[in-house]
């Protein structure tokens, strides 16, 4: 699972993974696993940070989905490395998750704004 660097922090909800990788290849485009995980990790401002124990599984599940393709290829340091891209049914997929994660956080931030 993804999880804070900062100990003392919450987990992410459950289902957040796949909308990150997801949200990182359409900005990105084709990327390796260890990239994605960078590009995370950096875009979070390094609180994000995923294991690859939690990665590969969920770009395995993504695949047979369909919401990703992969091939093999080199990396910037050449060696090879299976690079996955967003497929049509990844990006129908992202744009629904992001607008269910949307309408659980405007429920959450109305439940604990002050009254």
């Amino acid at each position: 699972m993804v999880k804070p660097e900062d100990k003392s922090k919450s987990e992410i909800p459950p289902g957040t993974l796949e909308m990150l990788i997801l949200k990182t290849l359409a900005r990105t485009g084709p990327l390796h696993g260890y990239g994605i995980a960078r590009h995370i990790k950096a875009w979070s401002e390094r609180v994000l940070h995923i294991e690859e124990g939690s990665l590969y599984p969920a770009l395995q599940r993504m695949l047979i989905k369909g919401w990703v393709t992969a091939r093999w290829g080199q990396t910037e340091r050449n060696r090879r490395a299976r690079f996955y891209k967003l497929t049509p049914a990844g990006r129908k997929r992202l744009t629904a998750e992001i607008s269910e994660f949307n309408r659980v956080i405007g429920a959450i931030v109305r439940v604990i704004e002050p009254v």
